[in-house]
This record gives structure tokens, sequence and C-alpha cells, in this order.
């Protein structure tokens, strides 16, 4: 099963020699059955690799979220790896209806760099608008409309596709 994890590029930098990303259990986006449902009058000839990227573009918001977790020390740029893992060891860990929660899923399995399939990374361009996507998160989630505007701004910018041999050139390059 596809699976994206939200992370940051210094995060990635300092994982990029490990052979692990994240322990088991770890949470990750992926198409579930409650994202599906929220879908279900799509068209169906492209619903598959829309899900997918529902699920990418959640897995984006909560890249924001580790990017104010890292405030001052992060690129302002949102990433996203996508791993292939067992269908097996995914298991749900949410089923409501909020984003980004519809696509959550828990791994019973450590994220390893030999599962990366993709990096996804924001372009320069979008850096002003993650950078105020960061800083709108606080009133965002205590409930300020024009807030919560800001940092789904970011979603207007499209992640830049990458594939799992390019990382080490993409990390050399810095932010």
């Amino acid at each position: 099963m596809r699976v994206y994890w939200p992370t940051t590029l210094p995060a990635l930098a300092r994982l990029a020699d490990a052979a692990e990303l994240a322990a088991a259990p770890v949470t990750v986006h992926a198409v579930t059955p409650a994202l599906r449902d929220f879908y279900a009058d799509a068209d169906p000839r492209d619903l598959e690799e829309e899900l997918e990227y529902v699920a990418m573009t959640d897995a984006a918001g909560e890249s924001v979220r580790l990017l104010a977790a890292e405030a001052g020390s992060a690129a302002p740029r949102r990433v996203v790896l996508a791993l292939d893992v067992p269908d097996t060891a995914v298991q749900v860990e949410r089923a409501g209806w909020a984003a980004p929660e519809r696509s959550q899923v828990r791994l019973t399995v450590p994220l390893s760099l030999d599962d990366l399939a993709s990096v996804h990374v924001d372009d320069g361009e979008a850096a002003a608008d993650v950078r105020t996507a960061v800083a709108a998160l606080p009133a965002a989630d205590a409930g300020d409309e024009d807030a919560q505007f800001a940092v789904e701004a970011c979603e207007g910018h499209d992640l830049l596709w990458y594939d799992a041999g390019e990382l080490p050139i993409l990390l050399s390059v810095g932010p």
C-alpha cells in the first residue's frame, strides 16, 4: 500500500544515512475507507489518483505543523515521502470525516528508506506561503478564519516530484 509520511528537509537530512526513518508505530496518510466514502461521488476513472492526491495533501498539511515545531531552523518547504508498505502493516487510526484524520493510518512496521517510492517537496515559490501558514497555525487552531485561510493557501502550491534515487541530490542542494 502506498502511504504518505510528512517530514521536513532538516529532519530528512538528519535521517538520510539511517536505514530506518521512523520506528513503529508511526502515523502516516493513505487512502482509507473514510476517504473513499468522502469522495464517493467522484469520477471513477480518476478516483484512485484523486484519492492518493488527497492523502498526500493531508500529509503536506501535517508537514506545516512539523515546520512550526522546528521554528526558525527549518527550510520553509513542505516535504512528503511516498512509501510502499505491506497492506497488512496498515491499521486505520481514525474513522472520522475531518481532514486530515480521514486519511490517517497507523503502521505496525518501521518506515524504511528501502520502501521509498518518491519524495515530494515544495519549490521555492511556495516558501512565503508556507512561512505565513506556519505563523498562522496557532490562530487557525483557535478558530480564526483568516488564519485558517492563510494555512490553506499552501495547498495552492503543488509539491514537486522526485524519484527515490534523487533524495541524496535533493538533500545536497539544501533549502
